[in-house]
Order: C-alpha cells, then structure tokens, then sequence
C-alpha cells in the first residue's frame, strides 16, 4: 500500500533534440503553427511543472516552450511531441533535482524510516474498528487531491521521481536518465520515497479527519 496504490487512481534525447521519425520536418517554425502543435500538451505540461517544482511551474513551462519552439522546425514527428515537450522539462528542471539529490545522499539514514509500514501501521492502531476491509476502506477515505497534497509534502529529490514513475507512469530508466543520475541511486530514492509518502499519508489523513468510518457501514 502506498503511492502505487495511490497513483492508480489517476489512471494514468538530449535538451531541445527534437525526435526522430519522418524525413521532414513537421512544418517552418512559425509562431502560428508552434502554438496549434503544442496546445494540446499543455495542461499536462503544466500539471506536471507544478507537481515537479510547486510555484515555480509557470516558469519552468515558459523556459521549456521556448526551447521547444528553438528546435521547432526541426521536429520529425508530430505524434511525438507530448515525450518531447516533457523531456525538455524535465532538462530543465534536471539541475535542481540533481542538486537536491545530492543533498539527500548527506541527509542521515535515520532521517527516513526505512521499517515504516502504512499497512502494519493501520493494522496496530485499527482507526477503522468496524470495517472488515480495513487498507482498502483506509483507500477509499483519500481523494487524488489528498494524494497530490501529500505528495507536496516530500522534499522535491523524492517528490520527483515518485510523481514521475507513479503518477505519470514513466519507465523508471527514463526518469533516471531524464534526471541524469544513476538508475541505483533514483531506485534508492523511490524506495525512502515510498517510505515517507506511507508516513506523511499516515499524518496527513489524522490531521484532515480522513480516518472515519464510511457511512454504509455505520448504519
């Protein structure tokens, strides 16, 4: 149990390279045609920025269209643009996340628990004494808006590739090569992620009155 489960509830080259695919390019790099090829994208470009760098979204989606639309008459592939566009976000806000990773290889072990269980948690305090699908009920009582709130929570080297790989369904070699660190390390990183994000889920449904019986069951 935890951002996996969670996650599924949404049901959901290098910087500026354009992708490969057909011999020509798409179009001439009009301003125009820029603008009707990436409109599309946009909501999930934007989405995506908010949940990787919080207020500084807006910014990171106008750095990225602007070196999109550099590397714009060089685009093969118009079915390809919504990977491109993400990958030249990611680029972008790869330096930071890179920082923030080596920060968290100074941060102590025991910073993050690592033993920490949701599942075992629930089990031993039984918040929901009448329901006999307890971590399913525990599920049910959080809404997408909770998940991406708790999420929020984390500090951005786990936030990131948490969103990434479970929210947005990235292969996990992707992420690593898209935030330039090794596949080990983003692995490791997934893993004390997971961790805090069971624990700050934990707290974040006590402090938001989540942890209350449904309604069918009680009458």
């Amino acid at each position: 149990m935890g951002v996996d489960a969670a996650g599924a509830q949404l049901h959901a080259g290098g910087e500026g390279a354009p992708p490969r695919g057909r011999a020509e390019a798409v179009s001439q790099p009009s301003p125009a045609r820029f603008k009707e090829v990436v409109r599309p994208h946009l909501p999930r470009l934007y989405g995506l920025a908010r949940h990787l760098v919080g207020d500084d979204g807006e910014d990171a989606v106008q750095e990225c269209l602007l070196k999109a639309y550099r590397s714009f008459g060089q685009l093969r592939d118009p079915d390809a643009v919504g990977g491109w566009l993400r990958q030249i976000l990611l680029n972008g806000v790869r330096d930071r996340a890179r920082h923030a990773a080596r920060r968290a290889d100074e941060t102590p072990v025991d910073h993050v628990d690592e033993s920490y269980s949701l599942y075992r948690k629930l089990a031993e305090e039984d918040p929901l004494p009448y329901s006999d699908s307890l971590h399913l009920d525990f599920l049910s009582c959080v809404s997408v808006p909770d998940v991406w709130a708790v999420l929020d929570r984390l500090p951005a080297h786990y936030r990131t590739p948490l969103v990434l790989v479970h929210m947005y369904q990235v292969p996990t070699r992707e992420v690593a090569v898209a935030l330039d660190v090794p596949q080990n390390t983003l692995l490791s990183h997934l893993h004390r992620g997971r961790k805090l994000f069971e624990r700050e889920l934990w707290d974040y449904a006590a402090e938001h009155d989540l942890l209350r019986e449904p309604q069918e069951v009680l009458q």
